[in-house]
């Protein structure tokens, strides 16, 4: 694809590349592009968006509201706490 540039997408992606490396990627992404433009021309028009190939189903459990540990029996295990909030040690200067 001759409107294929290759510097151009080399800076974009901030990689620097040799003469040689420009060549051997020109001709490995000049089919592929050739062939992209090749489903472009097929019709979808009939065709519905799908998200995936297959249909998914959740398998998650129904969020429900179940009994947990209170505040005091949470804060009864932390190594430091103060004003029903834990302490954690500071890791950023």
């Amino acid at each position: 694809m001759s409107d294929f540039n290759i510097h151009y997408v080399a800076r974009l992606a901030r990689i620097a590349l040799t003469p040689e490396e420009e060549r051997t990627l020109g001709a490995q992404l000049d089919p592929i592009l050739g062939y992209i433009a090749k489903l472009k021309e097929v019709d979808v028009a009939g065709v519905e968006p799908t998200a995936h190939a297959f249909p998914l189903v959740n398998v998650m459990r129904p969020d429900v509201v179940e009994p947990s540990l209170t505040q005091e029996e949470v804060l009864r295990n932390a190594p430091a706490h103060a004003g029903g909030l834990f302490i954690v040690p500071k890791i950023v200067d």
